[in-house]
């Protein structure tokens, strides 16, 4: 048992596939769990009561949410008491709620007719990141490469970048809609500037990390400096550099919420507003869920396209114990004998 654990904690040590995969389901279903204890077990919270008979009390009514205390100091005057069972506030759904929600938000259409479906307003919402990922990523790449690759364009760009960095977007925001417009513009500009400084930060300190003997060496032979940055630099980092630009979207996906309220508010953000206007807490959830949801399906997505377009970075195991064996047992064969040869 103790040799187990210490296994299971083991410092940088790669986790056997089964155990992977059961501590993968772990981290989303003890959140889960978590949830629905506060849910559903009526004494860990429930600090409201749900009225069933309202009984002899005037201002209840059926399905009214009241505070326990009150409840109680209602009934203890009433000549009929009023019935209830415990429950959360509003704000806080079920599990089964939320779910069910997931589903009839895209097949309940909204309660006025300019107002967009679901699947518009996540539509909208992923066009608003693309755009402003794209034009990031267009300039703070290029940028960050030549900062970690140069040490003068890292001295000229890297101290106001640095500065820059710690301002918060939404400051800009009135900003960017006298600039832009109150439209799509400047949602695109605040997830521009949430990721660009801190794109250009990332990039050049991954670049530093390449191997000064790969540079030498291309100098030695006489490389250029494009031809160092294209030939050498950029296929020596591009790795690293994909693997950045997937935590990098995860920031844009951050921005969003507060990008969308710029202007017109729009988007996933603008069906979550309407929602929570009309008390609809389980829509909110499964909103902000599928936010998450499609943050996730897109880093997956893209892990398996580096995987193929890296291939010699994927870790090559035996599949089995026998495979294992039977790779140990070549490593210290004797050499095969030619076949006639003499002994």
């Amino acid at each position: 048992m103790a040799h187990a654990r210490s296994d299971l904690f083991a410092v940088r040590k790669e986790q056997p596939a089964k155990r992977a995969g059961v501590l993968t389901v772990l981290a989303f279903m003890l959140p889960l769990v978590a949830w629905s204890i506060v849910s559903y077990v009526p004494f860990v919270w429930h600090p409201l009561v749900k009225i069933e008979q309202p009984g002899s009390v005037s201002y209840f009514t059926t399905d009214m949410l009241i505070e326990r205390e009150v409840f109680a100091d209602e009934n203890a005057k009433a000549q009929t008491p009023a019935t209830g069972t415990r429950a959360n506030p509003i704000y806080l759904p079920a599990p089964h709620e939320v779910a069910t929600a997931l589903v009839t938000a895209f097949t309940t259409p909204p309660r006025l007719p300019t107002e967009p479906w679901l699947h518009q307003s996540l539509w909208h919402s992923a066009q608003v990141i693309f755009w402003g990922f794209f034009l990031s990523s267009l300039f703070g790449v290029p940028l960050g490469i030549i900062c970690g690759t140069f040490s003068a364009a890292s001295k000229l760009q890297e101290p106001f970048i640095e500065f820059f960095r710690y301002l918060p977007a939404p400051a800009f925001g009135a900003l960017a809609v006298a600039v832009l417009g109150i439209y799509d513009a400047p949602k695109v500009a605040i997830i521009f500037i949430g990721t660009f400084f801190q794109q250009v930060l990332v990039v050049a300190n991954t670049t530093r990390k390449l191997d000064m003997g790969l540079i030498e060496a291309a100098q030695t032979l006489g490389a250029s400096k494009r031809q160092l940055v294209f030939k050498v630099v950029v296929p020596g980092v591009i790795v690293d550099l994909y693997t950045d630009m997937r935590i990098l979207l995860g920031w844009a996906w951050t921005y969003l919420i507060v990008a969308e309220l710029v202007g017109t508010t729009s988007g996933i953000t603008y069906f979550i507003q309407q929602q929570a206007r009309y008390r609809n807490y389980d829509n909110v959830y499964a909103a902000i869920m599928l936010i998450g949801i499609i943050g996730l399906s897109c880093d997956l997505v893209l892990g398996s396209v580096g995987r193929v377009l890296f291939p010699w970075k994927r870790e090559v195991k035996p599949t089995s114990l026998f495979a294992r064996l039977r790779s140990k047992r070549r490593s210290i064969a004797p050499p095969a004998v030619v076949e006639g040869a003499e002994a």
